[in-house]
């Protein structure tokens, strides 16, 4: 009986250990968050925020920046990022090639971030007057959605403008060169081209359609760490109702960090919101109205179902 006692009483401290070893390993050693360089973000690094939520759980927070959203999206899909902040296309395409990512939060937006421009003098006034022209946009990129819906609600077809898929930067040189005859494109480059070029806007995201960004993370990332993921969610809620009463603190972080001259930052800033809510049902149909704006086209390889890959975050959970 004493050695059954010992047997059992081994067993179970051997138990104890290894379910001590494997909590210890049930969290990563870090979490790497992958963000456009600019919006809030490099005041949110500013104030350790993040790193102060995770510090206490032993997880370090690394900060990893993109040009854009596809490029992200793609660095999610395979692992190398866990969590990151994209428009509402990218995830649109990632869906519908198939990439493990999940919507886990989103920012609704007012629709003044995004634009579609012209050189100030340009005889182009209307959506109905791109009929012909070049316009750059950055291929799966938010700005690609708008100028799509933008020539809908022209009653234009894609194949009425001659696509010119840029990357921000090569866009940027095309539009001074006028290389181009008009640009989708989002902030900071857009408040830029406004203050530096004269650009004119003749449509913002507002005058088309409801735009809305997106908090995504890998599809693993959110089956094994659902708390964190929340955890993630919290912090930056936190930090949007932060940033939506300190818009001089955003501009400087985001100045200072990027080197964007602070008088176009600003007119940025003073145009963002910042609050992250759930994934409603009015936020779903949204996106879902955008995946099927690309399918219907033939601009993505299938029809996708937006709900599928939506994670279910509840505040305060």
């Amino acid at each position: 009986m004493i050695a059954r006692r010992h047997f059992l009483t081994a067993a179970l401290l051997v138990a104890t250990a290894f379910n001590v070893s494997a909590h210890a390993e049930d969290k990563p050693a870090e979490i790497r968050i992958g963000t456009q360089k600019g919006g809030f973000f490099p005041a949110v690094r500013q104030r350790q925020t993040l790193e102060n939520a995770f510090r206490p759980l032993g997880i370090e927070v690394k900060w990893v920046d993109f040009q854009f959203g596809p490029p992200l999206l793609e660095a999610i899909n395979v692992g190398s990022v866990d969590f990151g902040f994209v428009g509402d296309t990218p995830p649109i395409f990632a869906q519908a090639g198939g990439a493990r990512i999940r919507y886990v939060a989103a920012v609704k937006s007012e629709g003044d971030n995004q634009a579609i421009i012209v050189p100030k003098d340009s005889p182009i006034k209307t959506l109905a007057d791109l009929k012909g022209k070049r316009v750059a946009f950055g291929k799966g990129s938010s700005a690609h959605n708008l100028l799509v819906a933008s020539l809908d609600k022209a009653g234009l077809s894609w194949s009425d403008i001659t696509p010119a898929p840029l990357a921000p930067a090569d866009a940027t040189a095309a539009f001074v060169k006028g290389s181009v005859d008009a640009w989708s494109i989002w902030d900071p480059y857009l408040a830029l081209a406004e203050l530096k070029e004269g650009a004119r806007v003749i449509a913002f995201d507002k005058d088309v359609h409801r735009p809305n960004a997106y908090y995504i993370a890998n599809t693993d990332f959110v089956e094994k760490y659902p708390s964190l993921v929340a955890r993630l969610n919290t912090t930056f809620a936190s930090e949007g109702a932060w940033a939506n009463s300190h818009h001089e603190e955003v501009a400087k972080a985001q100045s200072e960090a990027t080197g964007v001259d602070i008088e176009a930052v600003r007119r940025f800033v003073n145009r963002s919101t910042y609050s992250v809510v759930p994934l409603d049902a009015e936020v779903i149909k949204t996106q879902q109205a955008v995946a099927d704006r690309f399918a219907k086209l033939g601009l993505i390889p299938k029809p996708v179902n937006v709900s599928d890959i939506v994670w279910k975050w509840t505040p305060g959970s």
